[in-house]
């Protein structure tokens, strides 16, 4: 038992095919296979530092693209006047202002220091509103002095602390709190919608 080896002799496990014709190669062809370093890794390994050039490359080309277009888009619409503002405040320009003797870049640059001016203030003046509304609505103060909610939140941690152990016992004062929750928000949407 024990004697023979699991395995085959490894003579049986080789192929040789033999041709009907003789194939010749010639010793040069040969000498320049042997003499040559390549390996398949080293073929594999330029082939990949080869596609990795490329897509450098090709990444390269895309990003100067990008950059000229952005470039080109950032100079088009520094240049070119802005038709909102102009539509929202045409009576803005004075007219010593919309005469200037200069010339046509001086004229240009002029009013591209106008319409920024203008988008500045208006710009500035939707802040203000926006701030005025918020003042106006106090909405955390109104949560935190409504009565009811309050003694409707008391309610329900009170009655959680003494059926610690039976929560779903709580079920009334939760939908009392919820409520008074909904009571308050349309308070608020009528605050809002006005």
């Amino acid at each position: 038992m024990g004697q023979n080896s699991s395995k085959p002799p490894p003579s049986s496990t080789q192929h040789v095919f033999t041709s009907e014709s003789p194939v010749n190669f010639s010793p040069d062809l040969i000498n320049a296979l042997q003499a040559n370093p390549e390996t398949d890794s080293t073929r594999s390994k330029d082939l990949e530092l080869h596609i990795q050039q490329r897509v450098h490359s090709e990444l390269v080309r895309l990003d100067a693209e990008h950059s000229k277009r952005l470039a080109e888009l950032q100079e088009q619409i520094s240049t070119s006047p802005d038709s909102t503002t102009e539509s929202i405040h045409p009576d803005a320009l004075t007219p010593d202002q919309s005469t200037s003797s200069g010339g046509v870049d001086h004229k240009a640059a002029a009013e591209g220091d106008k319409l920024r001016d203008l988008s500045r203030q208006s710009v500035q003046k939707e802040i203000d509103m926006l701030k005025e509304k918020l003042k106006r609505r106090k909405l955390k103060e109104d949560v935190v002095q409504d009565k009811g909610i309050d003694k409707a939140k008391g309610e329900v941690i009170k009655c959680l602390r003494l059926n610690d152990r039976r929560p779903l016992d709580c079920w009334r004062e939760v939908e009392a709190f919820k409520e008074e929750v909904g009571r308050l928000e349309k308070s608020f949407l009528g605050k809002v919608m006005d």
